[in-house]
């Protein structure tokens, strides 16, 4: 043989043996089970999903269309946004839309967030501060965008199938469509990401004809529908006794787009694909291999890398965090209980969120508390008795619902001033001690909004007239005082015709541009804001509603009580409303005083030239002369475009 084709023959020999075990594994036997290991992950993928941008959109609308399997279920839902500059973030508009019963745990800090659900399938675990609307009831997914299409532009929408936490970014996606049109197998890149309620499915089995204890943890990330680089951070607990690299190995499997980012608590060998790093060295990135994308291909690495089982195998969605957590390491395959083995324990009733369904309503001096048997049951509860705090007292039993409820005048009310409260008992089979919660209830009849426009910021008479360009202060008062009851200034606006926008003075509890101020409030408690009014509009408004929405809450409440207070103002041009002169007086006025002032000048050159002296030739001296009170007003009111530094399209 030649010797220069001796280094090749080698190579070719060792690539040989080294491709051998791998199609030697395509034919093991390997029987994969369920296996006790936990796995979840976080995805942005949906089953149908679009983003779009909305860059100069004051309300941006994100739909979540969400399928749970279960009858009620707790989700987690984060809003977040970046502030660029300090301004403020864009007012939202979230449109839940569930087809069981959920428990929201939201949070939405410094959001001006506005929430439309159904309130028979969402209750809130914790009071939420936000504005909410009834959403109605539609037929398909199609009614429901071309609703929220009304609303403002749908920057996203998603469907989520039994998601247990959802972070939602309000940040605007770049190189996104314009338009929002929903397609299947959708991956929401930054704007959303979430987890499933239930864990992946996991899988293991034992490799025939390897000794030993080592043992495999296989992880396949299938392809999303977008390929672009992207990495997985995978998170791996293991609880092995000794601290031997040799002891476990971890094989990732993915599309060529992905890189993975490993954060293990125990030395483990390492086979992916693409390049892969650790997290306590982020920046060092080694290169991976070339894996098979199939099962029996994976089964064979793992034989090839001398584990005699494989302790996890598992297939997930392109994920953005995956987490193995293996109870133990080493000592063999660890089958998970089936049913027919062992019956799992049962859960105990969930106290937390059965108290949670406690809300009174209130109306007609009678105080009504409504449970539903069927979200007790899910809640895994048996209600043995449900009283007031007086214990003859007793829910009523209907078909569906058990029904609580009691006049101001009984069952131990107690009514101080103009709240109402009492205490309501629970019975569980399932607690030796009954759980109570306080319920109360405001009398709103007994309760008057008033709100008052003043021209200065004394606050002494009020007015119902006001100028363009004028400043106008604003007081809303509630009365009698309830020191029970929190109350905000939600939202106000100012309606001056169907020819011009609604001007937007508060939003979500907050000044809605630089001409409006929130003030401290009265020495009473009332709330007081100022604004100030465009000096300009065309067409000239006559009339104006100013309208305010109050939000009332209680302790034991779970979501505010809006009412709304409004008055009729008047509004005139600056200088005028005392004179009765409208804008064609005005002009012809203006222009009566022009055409007499050019006649008097053209008169007095007139006189001039024919009086002087015909020797005298003295240069003539231009001399401006002072502007008049008229024609500076001529300036400032003929075609005038000028505007206050805080004018907007609607107001200044």
């Amino acid at each position: 043989m030649d010797r220069g084709m001796f280094p090749q023959a080698v190579a070719l020999l060792l690539a040989l043996c080294s491709l051998g075990p791998t199609s030697l594994a395509e034919t093991v036997y390997c029987d994969l089970q369920p296996v006790d290991p936990q796995v979840t992950y976080i995805t942005s993928q949906v089953s149908e999903g679009c983003v779009a941008q909305s860059p100069n959109a004051t309300l941006e609308v994100h739909i979540l269309f969400l399928e749970f399997l279960k009858e009620v279920s707790v989700l987690e839902l984060t809003l977040q946004t970046s502030k660029h500059n300090g301004t403020l973030p864009r007012e939202v508009l979230l449109v839940l839309s569930t087809n069981k019963t959920i428990f929201l745990k939201l949070q939405a800090p410094g959001i001006p967030l506005h929430l439309a659900y159904n309130p028979n399938l969402v209750i809130f675990q914790e009071p939420a501060k936000v504005n909410t609307t009834q959403l109605p009831p539609f037929a398909t997914k199609g009614e429901l965008l071309n609703w929220a299409d009304t609303k403002g532009p749908i920057t996203s929408a998603a469907e989520l199938n039994n998601p247990q936490s959802i972070l939602l970014r309000l940040d605007q996606a770049p190189r996104s469509p314009s338009s929002c049109s929903l397609e299947p197998h959708k991956d929401m890149g930054h704007t959303l990401e979430w987890s499933p309620n239930a864990q992946a499915s996991v899988r293991g089995c034992r490799l025939e004809g390897v000794a030993g204890h080592k043992e495999a943890h296989i992880l396949r990330v299938l392809p999303g529908p977008e390929a672009w680089p992207r990495t997985v951070t995978v998170k791996v607990e293991l609880s092995c006794a000794s601290r031997d690299p040799d002891a476990a190995v971890l094989i990732l499997q993915g599309p060529p787009y992905v890189s993975w980012l490993i954060d293990a608590n125990h030395n483990m060998q390492i086979w992916t694909t693409g390049e892969y790093s650790f997290k306590i060295f982020p920046e060092k990135n080694i290169p991976g291999f070339h894996l098979p994308n199939t099962t029996q291909g994976l089964l064979g690495e793992a034989r090839r890398l001398n584990a005699s089982v494989v302790a996890s195998f598992v297939e997930l969605p392109l994920a953005s965090v995956v987490s193995l957590r293996a109870p133990s390491c080493g000592s063999g395959l660890q089958p998970s209980p089936t049913p027919v083995q062992t019956t799992p324990p049962k859960e105990g009733c969930n106290q937390e969120l059965l108290l949670s369904l406690i809300q009174p309503k209130c109306s007609d001096d009678v105080m009504t508390l409504v449970l539903n048997k069927d979200l007790i049951s899910t809640l895994r509860c048996t209600i043995t008795s449900l009283t007031f705090w007086d214990s003859s007292c007793q829910a009523e039993d209907r078909d569906d619902q058990l029904v609580l409820r009691s006049g101001y005048s009984s069952c131990g009310m107690i009514v101080t001033e103009n709240v109402i409260s009492n205490e309501v008992i629970v019975n569980l089979l399932s607690s030796s001690s009954p759980q109570q919660k306080k319920v109360q209830c405001v009398n709103m009849d007994s309760l008057s909004f008033q709100l008052g426009l003043y021209l200065s910021p004394h606050f002494l008479q009020a007015s119902s007239t006001i100028e363009l360009g004028q400043q106008g202060f604003v007081q809303v008062s509630v009365s009698p005082s309830i020191p029970e009851l929190t109350i905000q200034l939600d939202s106000c606006q100012l309606n001056l015709g169907p020819d011009m926008e609604i001007v937007e003075l508060i939003q979500s509890q907050a000044a809605k541009s630089s001409c409006v101020s929130l003030l401290s409030p009265s020495p009473g408690g009332d709330m007081r804001f100022s604004f100030l009014l465009r000096g300009y509009m065309v067409p000239m408004p006559t009339t104006g509603i100013l309208s305010c929405t109050v939000a009332l809450r209680l302790s034991t409440w779970s979501l505010d009580v809006q009412r709304t207070v409004s008055t009729r103002l008047n509004i005139v041009s600056p200088g005028l409303h005392d004179k009765g002169l409208v804008l064609p007086a005005v002009l012809g006025i203006t222009f009566g005083a022009f055409l007499i002032g050019a006649l008097l000048t053209a008169a007095l050159w007139y006189i001039y030239l024919h009086t002087r002296h015909p020797g005298k030739r003295e240069p003539v001296v231009a001399v401006a002369a002072p502007a008049s009170s008229e024609s500076s007003s001529t300036n400032h009111s003929i075609g005038s475009t000028q505007s206050t530094p805080c004018s907007t399209s609607s107001m200044a």
